[in-house]
C-alpha cells in the first residue's frame, strides 16, 4: 500500500517541477506563478495571519450553513421516508424548489442580512438543505422491510422503532449524505465570498487575482483544495469511527 502511495505522488511532482523549470529565465507573469513563489506567497499569509482570518470566516459560514440547512434537511428527509403519505404530498414543492441555484438567492439574502457571516450562512443552508432532505428520505426509504417487520413483531413503539433499528440501518447512506452536504456547503461559501460577501477564503482569493498577484491566488486556490480535502478526510475517519462502534454494539447486543 505504501508502495502504491509513493508512486501516485510521481506523476504530481513531475508536473510541478516541470511547472517550475518552464518559469526559469522567464520574465514575471501577471496571471501564473511557478510554484515555488506560490509556496513562498502562501507561507507570508499564514505568517501574517492573513490566511488563519479568512479560512475562520469561511469556515464559520460552511458550519453555520450546514448545521442550519443540512440538520433540517436531515430531519425532513427522514420524516419523509418513515411517512410516504406526506412524501408523496412534499414530493411536487421538493422537486419545484430543489433545482433553484442557491447562487440565485444572493441578492436576496443580501437585501435581507446584509454583508457578513449571516448573508453566507444563508445561501450556504439552501444549498444543502435540498441533498440532505433527498438523500436522507432515500436512506430511511431503503431500509430492508425486514427490518420493519422485525419491530412489528417485537410490538416496539415509534420512537424506539426509529432510534433502535431504523436510523442504525440507515447510518451509513446518511453519513455519506453528510460527507456530500459538505462539500456542497465548502464550494457554495467560496462562491458566495467571491460573488458578493467581502470576507473569507474566495474573498481573499479575488483581491488577490486583482491585484495582479497570481502566486497569492494560486496559494489561496491550493489552500482551498486543501481545506476540502482536510473536511472529507475528517469525515472519513469520523464515519469508520461510527460504523465501527455501531457495529460493536450491534454484536454486543
Amino acid at each position: 500500500m505504501m508502495r502504491s502511495a509513493r508512486r501516485g505522488v510521481v506523476i504530481p511532482l513531475l508536473l510541478l517541477a516541470s511547472w517550475e523549470i518552464a518559469f526559469l529565465g522567464q520574465p514575471p507573469s501577471d496571471s501564473l506563478a511557478p510554484p515555488s513563489a506560490v509556496v513562498r506567497a502562501g507561507a507570508t499569509a499564514l505568517a501574517d495571519g492573513s490566511l488563519v482570518v479568512a479560512t475562520w470566516e469561511t469556515l464559520s459560514v460552511v458550519v453555520s450553513g450546514l448545521l442550519l440547512g443540512g440538520g433540517a434537511g436531515m430531519v425532513a428527509g427522514i420524516v419523509l421516508g418513515l411517512v410516504p403519505a406526506l412524501a408523496r404530498l412534499a414530493r411536487a414543492p421538493v422537486e419545484a424548489l430543489r433545482p433553484l441555484p442557491s447562487v440565485a438567492l444572493i441578492p436576496l439574502a443580501l437585501l435581507v442580512f446584509g454583508f457578513g457571516p449571516a448573508m453566507g450562512a444563508s445561501v450556504v443552508a439552501f444549498a444543502t438543505f435540498w441533498p440532505m432532505l433527498v438523500l436522507s428520505q432515500g436512506a430511511v426509504g431503503g431500509v430492508d422491510r425486514t427490518l420493519r417487520d422485525v419491530t412489528r413483531a417485537l410490538q416496539l413503539g415509534p420512537v424506539a422503532r426509529v432510534a433502535k433499528v431504523i436510523l442504525p440501518a440507515a447510518l451509513p447512506r446518511l453519513v455519506v449524505a453528510l460527507r456530500l452536504a459538505v462539500g456542497v456547503a465548502l464550494v457554495v461559501a467560496v462562491t458566495v465570498e467571491i460573488a458578493a460577501n467581502p470576507q473569507g477564503l474566495g474573498y481573499s482569493l479575488t483581491m488577490a487575482q486583482q491585484g495582479l498577484a497570481p502566486a497569492l491566488a494560486l496559494a489561496y486556490l491550493v489552500w482551498i483544495g486543501v481545506l476540502g480535502w482536510g473536511l472529507n478526510r475528517i469525515l472519513v475517519a469520523a464515519e469508520r469511527r461510527l460504523l465501527l462502534h455501531h457495529g460493536q454494539a450491534g454484536g454486543g447486543r
